[in-house]
């Protein structure tokens, strides 16, 4: 009775429509401002930015399939939980085949924009010193997930990224978080783990992930505003 009485909104249903909308522009315009800030270190002009953001955005929606797998075991799941986060799979009926797809906007789009700067900035050396120390890391504490896929908590390639680029001590700390952060992250994560892939029972593996605003994207936005 004391709990019914005491755990009550005060404000009405309306106001905290209204507040929760506010809040939803805010985050999203603090994402903007970072996904802005981040792309401008790097050396992208407000075009480009545009260009990059948008396709990311879009692209994420997009899988371009490369190869099926015939799987060895099937996982039909609703719900499984990785590192803290709850991921809902739907239940079908699966057709015992896994498809490799490239997502645009997690892995297309910022492998294009990782070449661009690596090629831009002169940056061979300390692009593939760091992206190979971000790939170690983020291979060993990935994790395959029935009907999911590969798992990596979010803040660590970010965070490993940052610190790798300040250690590389170049002019174009920015860039190398940048490269590092997303191809790190790519290869560490997906490609090494191809080959697990059949035991997983996901029916699409994706490599890049939703790309839009975790994943790949995600990490090479907050390397750099780290970095």
């Amino acid at each position: 009775m004391f709990r019914r009485r005491h755990d009550y909104w005060p404000m009405p249903g309306p106001f905290l429509m209204a507040l929760a909308v506010i809040a939803s522009v805010c985050v999203a315009l603090i994402l903007f401002g970072a996904v802005s800030y981040a792309y401008r270190r790097i050396g992208l002009d407000q075009h480009w930015l545009i260009a990059a953001l948008v396709g990311s955005i879009l692209g994420s929606r997009v899988n371009i399939p490369v190869a099926h797998f015939p799987d060895r075991v099937r996982h039909e799941q609703r719900e499984v939980v990785a590192f803290g986060i709850r991921y809902r799979v739907p239940v079908v009926t699966h057709t015992g085949t896994t498809v490799l797809a490239v997502n645009v906007g997690g892995a297309v789009i910022p492998t294009i924009l990782a070449t661009y700067l690596t090629v831009h900035n002169h940056l061979w050396v300390p692009a593939l010193v760091t992206s190979l120390a971000v790939g170690v890391v983020v291979h060993l504490i990935a994790r395959p997930v029935p009907g999911v896929g590969i798992v990596v908590p979010t803040f660590v390639p970010p965070i490993v990224a940052a610190i790798a680029a300040v250690l590389a001590s170049t002019h174009a700390v920015a860039a190398v978080a940048y490269i590092c952060g997303t191809m790190g992250t790519l290869f560490g994560a997906d490609v090494s783990n191809i080959a697990k892939i059949r035991d997983l029972g996901a029916p699409v593996a994706s490599i890049g992930g939703a790309g839009t605003f975790d994943g790949i994207f995600l990490t090479g936005v907050l390397a750099v505003v780290l970095a």
